[in-house]
């Protein structure tokens, strides 16, 4: 795939060639195409287009039960279409493509926040209005509601998409992946914010008139409730902060125990499986083997197997750097309703590792074959695990022994499986050592000998014939049974000045030994790879457990350990976050410092991050998740959203305040006024991720 490619389009362009060609071969020949990537493309957006869907459809329903107005609830939800257009205009000047990362995170209910403020406040002023007989100028009303909220609705948008701009400022990995996110996101507020300042008063100009509101009798239940909640707390305000801040300590004291993973791992629909022989196997057994194995698998899963193939070695291109010894299995599978041996693909894959062990002689390693590709194209070639142990130094047989070593630990470590350790010794070797004085005693040039040899075992071509439109090269070279031992090998003769034939053993030593498979390096330094994945536990745990463990490890001087694979970028990606998460709570305070004009009501409103995070926390221990760039990224927009409601409170309160309410009076009737605006941005908010939280596609 080129780069910049859709590689959705790239594949329908090859079907489409795929059947030309087809017409072209002999009657009975099909060309059925293996690991379709279009069709895991198609079903991540058909699960984007579905949580969307779903969500748009959750955050109307709630603004309606909310305001139960149906030309309000259709102001608000107008955001929607109108945001989204913004959103796709941005991407398209971005080249940001729409797929699972960049659309997979928009929450329509953070798009109708600003308008959702707006709207709410015009529908309750054009209400009281009409309650008390007044004759009311509709477009001054809305106005002046408008202006009244204006500031805490453009502030508390623009605190949420300034929680989205560290997020741009991730390299690496992650920066691809969750940059276009980013974008994607902030192109929405950007137009959400712009929108619910412009088009949502005049809108509610044209359309809402002044009529009491429908009694809304939940909401008047839970209004009466939290006013009676509001006293009890407020007069003992010492004790909730203390259980609070208690309540806090506890879930922030979780978070340790959440594991860690890079990114929740995205299900492809099918298994590669990448494996060893013995470095002595030639490749006539790798085939016979290997259909052995095929032919198992598909005995054994008939109802999980769709298709399944192995390939063999390198292509004569040498595009694909691997040994003859060396398989990739790629097993495509059946819809999970139709499997009858495991519920999950996790269990599907145990059981098919139980049978692969059961082959002699395969060491082998679990993932997808999308994902293998990615990991060798990022941490380079025989990464394919979860965990890479890169063991670095000069002497090769060192190196292998500290292999040994690694592996032996990492095979204590819980939740460590498909160990292996890349294969770099075994390999039998023809060595010719000649003898020089003996060449000199008989009169033989060393390029006699050379070329002798290279003719007997290699072949030298000797014509080319055509066949058809191609010119094929003929090379002769001794029949099988004359070289395929040392013995044999020292039989042959080499012609000398005078004519005479001396026989090879005689001018040369000649032995099978066992040399290097190959010889990998990294940054120039001589390395072996030892692999392990991560199952039945978080990688981050894994990793950490070994690394403990191989610091135990006596290492010679000169030699040192690295780590790669997914945790390399987990690592990188933590350290990051470490930077931008307090950056992005340092930005937001500055942002309420601003709206705010006061350095202790900006504290008060940015107290609702904590107390916001630990749910999400909470939330990850609760469900067994392990924390990973994904949460983390959702807490720096968690960040921006817990103190949009904060803000919206804090200022009805000062509004009373400044109208001559005392603080107590205030504080009730301020949080009494805006319980509803609250109640919606938080309900739309949270419920219009519940379908993506939910979805399993």
């Amino acid at each position: 795939l080129l780069i910049g490619e859709n590689g959705r389009v790239v594949v329908q362009r090859v079907k489409e060639k795929l059947v030309a060609i087809e017409k072209s071969l002999p009657a009975g020949t099909r060309l059925i195409p293996h690991l379709d990537r279009s069709k895991l493309v198609n079903g991540t957006l058909r699960t984007v287009t579905r949580n969307l869907t779903e969500g748009g459809l959750l955050v109307i329903l709630f603004l309606f039960l909310f305001l139960l107005q149906l030309r309000a609830g259709l102001i608000v939800s107008s955001m929607i279409p109108l945001a989204m257009l913004f959103a796709v205009v941005g991407m398209r000047l971005f080249d940001v493509s729409a797929n699972l990362m960049s659309l997979g995170a928009i929450d329509f209910g953070l798009i109708v926040d600003g308008a959702v403020i707006i709207v709410e406040n015009a529908v309750r002023r054009l209400a009281e209005a009409a309650e008390h007989g007044k004759v009311v100028d509709i477009e001054e009303t809305i106005i002046a509601s408008t202006v009244e909220v204006i500031r805490p609705a453009l502030f508390g948008v623009f605190i949420i998409v300034g929680a989205y701009v560290p997020v741009l400022t991730l390299a690496g990995v992650e920066g691809k992946m969750f940059r276009p996110m980013g974008l994607t996101v902030i192109f929405a507020l950007l137009g959400a914010m712009v929108l619910s300042v412009t088009v949502v008063p005049a809108l509610c100009a044209q359309f809402l008139k002044p009529q009491p509101e429908r009694r809304n009798y939940p909401l008047e239940w839970l209004t009466r409730l939290y006013e009676r909640a509001l006293h009890w707390h407020v007069r003992r305000r010492g004790f909730v902060i203390t259980v609070a801040i208690t309540v806090m300590a506890v879930c922030f004291s979780l978070f340790p125990r959440l594991g860690s993973v890079f990114v929740p791992e995205l299900n492809e629909g099918n298994i590669a499986v990448s494996g060893f022989y013995p470095p002595d196997t030639s490749i006539e057994e790798v085939v016979q083997l290997s259909g052995r194995l095929e032919q198992h698998l598909r005995q054994q899963f008939p109802d999980e197997i769709l298709h399944l193939f192995t390939r063999i070695g390198r292509p004569e291109a040498a595009t694909d750097p691997m040994l003859n010894n060396q398989v990739d299995i790629m097993i495509e599978l059946t819809s999970p309703e139709r499997w009858k041996r495991a519920r999950t693909k996790e269990q599907l894959v145990e059981l098919v590792s139980q049978e692969v062990q059961k082959m002699p002689g395969l060491s082998v390693t679990f993932t997808q074959p999308i994902k293998m590709r990615m990991d060798e194209m990022i941490e380079g070639q025989g990464v394919r695990a979860d965990l890479a142990v890169k063991i670095f130094g000069p002497d090769l047989r060192e190196l292998n022994r500290l292999g040994r070593l690694v592996e032996a630990e990492l095979r204590q470590v819980e939740g460590a499986t498909d160990i292996s350790m890349e294969t770099t010794e075994g390999l039998p070797q023809l060595q010719i050592a000649v003898d020089r004085e003996r060449l000199a005693r008989y009169g033989v040039h060393i390029q006699d000998v050379t070329d002798a040899i290279e003719a007997a075992l290699a072949g030298k071509v000797a014509t080319s014939v055509v066949v058809g439109n191609q010119q094929v090269e003929v090379a002769l070279r001794l029949e099988p049974s004359s070289r395929d031992t040392p013995e044999t090998i020292g039989r042959l003769l080499i012609p000398t000045p005078d004519g005479a034939r001396v026989p090879l053993n005689q001018l040369a030593r000649i032995e099978v030994v066992e040399g290097p498979v190959r010889i990998n390096r990294e940054n120039g330094q001589r390395r072996v790879i030892v692999l392990a994945n991560a199952r039945g536990r978080d990688l981050g745990s894994v990793a950490e457990e070994a690394h403990r463990r191989l610091q135990r490890l006596q290492l010679p001087t000169g030699y040192w350990i690295e780590y790669g694979g997914s945790y390399e970028h987990l690592v990188s990606g933590r350290k990051r976050l470490g930077v931008v998460i307090p950056v992005t709570f340092g930005a937001i305070l500055m942002l309420l410092l601003i709206a705010m004009g006061s350095l202790r009501y900006a504290l008060l409103v940015f107290t609702s991050i904590p107390f916001a995070l630990t749910g999400g926390i909470l939330s990850l221990w609760m469900r067994g998740m392990p924390f990973s760039m994904s949460a983390g990224v959702g807490f720096i927009a968690l960040g921006g959203i817990a103190v949009l409601n904060g803000l919206v409170m804090i200022n009805s309160i000062n509004a009373l305040r400044a109208q001559g309410w005392r603080c107590y009076e205030a504080v009730i009737e301020g949080a009494k006024r805006r319980m509803r605006p609250v109640l919606m941005t938080a309900s739309v908010a949270s419920f219009g991720f519940v379908p993506m939280a939910l979805s399993h596609g």
